[in-house]
């Protein structure tokens, strides 16, 4: 449903406005290259502009590349624009004072620069819009996005807005000069928010300290956030009051989950054993996931594009939620052609590897009850079922559904867990392990326990529990129990498996020619892993046909 707050709410006074200012970097052009530059008609769409020594010097847009000149770059051209540049620093990155835009060396082994990369920097005024009230709210912000999607323009405007609209004292850490540009004296773009420049990409975290420290800013807006140093000084910071605005490395939240680097911005996640009565409350393993500490930042926002973003509202609630397999809540915000914002908000399944081992129903956001053992039971196989849709942000087409199974809770006597918990993974079926025979639907065993009947399978037997017996801890062994466990077939998985190798030579392929890449048909199940794994490589899928002859593309996006 629409938010009433913000749905549809207009801009503000505030415009989006570019600004570029693509003159400054063609008057460090050498003479023949610079009359190319002043020609082109709209520059609005300029990405970069390369210098390569032996090659024609090349302008590339947003969809298109074109030549500058028919003549090769010079050892004298390069030096020439070099020498009306700032000193390039240990990164091999250097600017135009007063200006956005990036030049980046090539070095050959002796140091001496053989290439340029001139990266054209915009300031664009009006993206905060989007998520104003997120940033005036006061508490801290961390805004993930995949590289080139928009980050730092928005910290940039973010940082503009906080000192000049709302009046409060802002440090911009700048690591690479890239929010407020080289030179000295900081762009324009950032508005009264001061800038501190930091020397060298290791010493971030010091600059983030000594900013709280010594400037007593009420705001710290800080551009990718990567190491654990890092980490440690956001969390210093937010502890003592000071609202952050910040970047880090991924997507979507559930890749910080999985960076054992940054997961501390989250509250960290930590494996906690609970007690014997807490484990059978929960229903759950003993061992399980959970949120370590406190998130330093509040609120959390993916950004998909300039005009469209996901929002976590409340970080240590959705990390709670995912954990324990608990749908989690989102808004979902877009501004329209017509510079209007609508805003959704809507639940979204957690990924199936983040789900403890707690039973929950993610259609109905609520534990699901204790399964009654089937009363019929052929050869001690338990009756195939029914399992939640998939979510919905995997990149799967409608019609690509996962094959019902429900959870059936597993037993282990002798049998290595974690090899267990493994084969589940692997065969991709809700396995739950549990140290209470009372819960269990099914037990597994090794063939020399078996032999001596001890207690337990003792009292699996009386009980009338389904025992499966292995002859070893091997993987192979588990795997196969599992299968007949869950009535998988044997050979589907071997067929299965292939299906998966094909699917990883198909990316590798598409990555290198950008070539697309037909695959076999396939089962529902098995396409869903392909639409995943494609996804992972942020790269496009899509299914074609009809049953049972449907199959998947992969494609470059």
């Amino acid at each position: 449903m629409d938010d009433p707050v913000t749905a549809g709410l207009p801009l503000t006074e505030t415009e989006i406005q570019v600004t570029d200012d693509i003159g400054a970097l063609v008057r460090i052009m050498p003479p023949r290259i610079r009359g190319s530059l002043e020609a082109i008609d709209d520059a609005s769409d300029l990405l970069e502009i390369v210098f390569d020594l032996g090659r024609k010097p090349e302008a590339r847009f947003l969809k298109r590349e074109a030549i500058l000149d028919d003549r090769e770059i010079t050892a004298d051209d390069i030096a020439l624009v070099v020498s009306r540049l700032g000193i390039f620093t240990e990164d091999n990155r250097s600017g135009i004072p007063r200006t956005l835009h990036r030049i980046s060396a090539i070095r050959n082994r002796t140091g001496d620069i053989v290439g340029l990369t001139c990266r054209i920097g915009r300031a664009v005024f009006g993206t905060i819009e989007i998520i104003r009230d997120l940033v005036e709210s006061g508490k801290s912000l961390l805004l993930l996005g995949s590289p080139g999607v928009g980050k730092t323009t928005l910290l940039r405007d973010v940082a503009r807005v906080l000192a000049d609209e709302s009046r409060k004292r802002v440090i911009v850490v700048d690591t690479s000069n890239e929010i407020a540009g080289d030179g000295d004296i900081a762009h324009a773009g950032i508005g009264r928010a001061r800038r501190m420049q930091v020397p060298s990409s290791t010493d971030q975290h010091k600059v983030m300290i000594e900013a709280v420290e010594n400037h007593m800013p009420e705001v710290i807006v800080i551009d990718e956030i990567g190491t654990e140093l890092e980490a440690a000084a956001a969390r210093t910071i937010a502890e003592r009051g000071v609202q952050l605005v910040g970047t880090a490395h991924g997507n979507t939240l559930t890749n910080l989950m999985q960076n054992p680097t940054l997961s501390d911005l989250i509250g960290g996640i930590q494996s906690v054993t609970l007690s014997d009565e807490e484990a059978r409350r929960r229903r759950s393993q003993k061992s399980v996931l959970e949120r370590k500490a406190p998130p330093t930042f509040h609120t959390l926002v993916e950004i998909k594009g300039w005009h469209h973003m996901v929002i976590h509202h409340d970080v240590a609630e959705t990390i709670d939620s995912l954990l324990r397999g608990r749908p989690i809540a989102v808004e979902e915000r877009v501004r329209g052609k017509d510079n209007r914002i609508e805003s959704t908000r809507h639940s979204i399944s957690p990924p199936q590897g983040l789900r403890s081992q707690e039973l929950w129903d993610p259609r109905e956001g609520k534990k699901a009850p204790h399964k009654e053992r089937p009363e019929s039971q052929t050869n001690g196989r338990m009756r195939a079922p029914e399992v939640a849709p998939l979510p919905e942000h995997w990149a799967s087409d409608e019609n690509d559904e996962q094959p019902p199974r429900n959870p059936i809770t597993i037993f282990p006597f002798g049998v290595s867990r974690k090899r267990l918990e493994d084969g589940a993974r692997h065969l991709g079926v809700p396995a739950w392990v549990t140290e209470d025979l009372d819960e269990a639907d099914v037990v597994l065993t090794l063939k020399s326990y078996y032999r001596q009947r001890t207690g337990p399978l003792q009292q699996a037997e009386q009980k009338q529990i389904p025992l499966f017996v292995l002859r070893s801890n091997a993987q192979s062994q588990i795997n196969q129990s599992l299968a007949s466990i869950f009535d998988l077939d044997t050979r589907q998985q071997s067929r299965e498996t292939e299906d998966m190798r094909l699917a990883e030579a198909a990316v590798q392929e598409t990555l290198h020619t950008s070539h697309p890449v037909d695959l076999p048909p396939a089962n529902s199940y098995i396409r869903r892993l392909q639409h995943e794994l494609a996804q992972k490589f942020k790269l496009g899928s899509r299914s074609f046909g009809k049953e049972p002859n449907r199959w998947v593309r992969i494609h470059k996006p």
